[in-house]
């Protein structure tokens, strides 16, 4: 059995293969074209693992060391690199370390979703780019509106229908240019708005409710979009030693640092799943917005809580935590959520 490596760039990829005993037998350089890969690893024998950073490209060339009979490996690249220690960085450097990480076994793997979820994640990924769109194009008008003081106030969405006319008129009081930027964005609004509810329409096609997506739907603030986000982004939940390992994959906990009795929590980690990180900040934010009509609720209790310490994006933060680990149990158990202000009671649906 032989140890595979590659350091995959947007044109070529560097390999290195190894002997049990870390004998480099073959390095060579693959242009990115079809086949080549595949065409390359067929002359070593099946079932080799092949270590590969997550990089921008790795989709097809997971699909190509498949179809060589090969077993892909993606490694956290970041974690490699620290692993690796090595102060010099060039490719042939690069996938010396990883089979050197292979061969001792201390090789950071990431989960590699089959090919059919793959595919499936680009509907919910573009649609949550396409909200982040329209959500920065309404940031925008607000902030023109504001430089002006022609605020709309005593509504809580400006761009719907109710508000509309309000909203016109507000624009038709901007400066020439200004209010011609203004209408602009405005019409890209209304333009993201229908293709987001052509995504909408597509995932109640492609997606069915399982009963996972059903489970998952019974936390407050997880509606059907968020549930078939956290499901195909989840995955199999058992990869997951512990619920905080869930939740820090989500990017639901902060760093620590810790010493000489002194803590100090900061920022989320960049280097986490940020698609499960929206879906789980959404919900909390769906969560603050209905806390007044479920008071009741463990989650309103922790939103209110850490709000009058901390501020909203704090409690938001901590709602987010607080439905990251329950999804753990959720499909762990493959049980209803269960609020623990409410005891044996289940939340109700949202």
């Amino acid at each position: 059995m032989k140890n595979i490596a590659f350091d995959s760039h947007k044109r070529y990829t560097l390999c290195s293969v190894e002997n049990e005993k870390g004998e480099i037998i073959k390095e060579q350089r693959i242009e990115h074209e079809k086949g080549q890969i595949t065409g390359f690893l067929k002359q070593f024998s099946p079932g080799s693992p092949v270590a590969l950073e997550t990089i921008g490209n790795w989709y097809w060339i997971v699909d190509e060391i498949e179809a060589a009979g090969m077993v892909p490996k993606l490694v956290h690249a970041r974690k490699a690199k620290l692993l690796m220690g090595s102060y010099n960085k060039t490719d042939r450097l690069d996938v010396r370390g990883l089979n050197h990480l292979q061969r001792v076994g201390s090789l950071p793997e990431v989960w590699i979703p089959p090919g059919e979820i793959r595919d499936k994640r680009d509907i919910t990924r573009t649609r949550m780019y396409l909200v982040n769109q329209r959500t920065c194009l309404k940031n925008r008008i607000h902030a023109t509106l504001a430089k002006y003081a022609l605020s709309i106030t005593g509504l809580s969405d400006i761009f719907g229908q109710k508000s509309r006319e309000l909203l016109k008129d507000r624009i038709n009081q901007l400066p020439k240019y200004c209010r011609f930027a203004t209408r602009l964005q405005l019409r890209q609004i209304n333009g993201k708005s229908k293709e987001i509810d052509k995504f909408d329409e597509l995932m109640k096609k492609v997606f069915d409710e399982t009963s996972q997506v059903k489970l998952l739907r019974s936390m407050p603030g997880i509606g059907f979009v968020f549930g078939i986000v956290v499901a195909v982004e989840v995955g199999d939940v058992n990869r997951f030693a512990s619920p905080q390992k869930l939740a820090s994959y989500a990017g639901t906990t902060p760093r620590v640092h810790s010493s000489g009795g002194q803590t100090r929590y900061g920022r989320t980690r960049p280097d986490v799943n940020r698609y499960l990180k929206w879906a789980y900040n959404e919900a909390g934010n769906s969560v603050s917005l209905i806390r007044k009509k479920y008071p009741e609720r463990h989650t309103s209790k922790l939103y209110e809580r850490v709000r009058r310490k901390k501020g909203h994006v704090k409690a938001v933060g901590a709602v987010a935590r607080h439905l990251a680990e329950a999804t753990y149990w959720i499909l762990k158990k493959m049980e209803k959520y269960k609020d623990p202000a409410l005891k044996h009671i289940t939340s109700r649906d949202i």
